[in-house]
This record gives C-alpha cells, structure tokens and sequence, in this order.
C-alpha cells in the first residue's frame, strides 16, 4: 500500500513538470499557444473516457496511474524537447 502512495506522489511531481512546461508555452502565446491549449482540452476528455473504460474492463488503480504517468512522461518529454528547440539548445 506504502508504494501506491509513492506512486501517487511521483505522479502529482511530474504532472507539476508538465503544468509548468504548458504555463510557459501558453503565455508566449501563438499559433503554437493555441494547438497547446486545444491537445490540452482533448487530452482531458480523453483522459476521462480512459480512466471509465480502464475502471470498467477492471484495472485497479495502480494499473491507471501507471497509464496516467506514461503519459505524463511523454508530454514532459515532448515539451522538454520543444522549449529545447525555441531557445536554440540541443
């Protein structure tokens, strides 16, 4: 049960990773500001219909905040590398 709570915790310290990330996407502002904003909505929704599905078919919930931090991972991720790339790193 401990590890479930850490998992937990580590979710809620990535997710702020990403939150972060986003806020400073969305307030240079753009084109690209507003595809954030919209894939920001669909994931939402998405994410909601995921977790019904996921819950329906049986997961627990060690299975479904497993999926939630894959997917928290790869926005940290593709975020990360766009900010790379609008300053020129690499």
């Amino acid at each position: 049960m401990f590890e479930q709570w850490i998992t937990v915790l580590l979710l809620g310290l990535e997710s702020s990773e990403v939150v972060g990330l986003r806020v400073a996407k969305l307030a240079r502002g753009g084109v690209h500001a507003q595809r954030e904003a919209d894939l920001l909505v669909n994931e939402k929704i998405i994410a909601v219909f995921d977790v019904g599905i996921r819950v329906l078919c049986g997961a627990t919930s060690g299975q479904v905040i497993h999926r939630f931090r894959e997917l928290v991972a790869a926005n940290a991720k593709r975020l990360s590398t766009e900010r790379q790339l609008a300053f020129g790193q690499e």
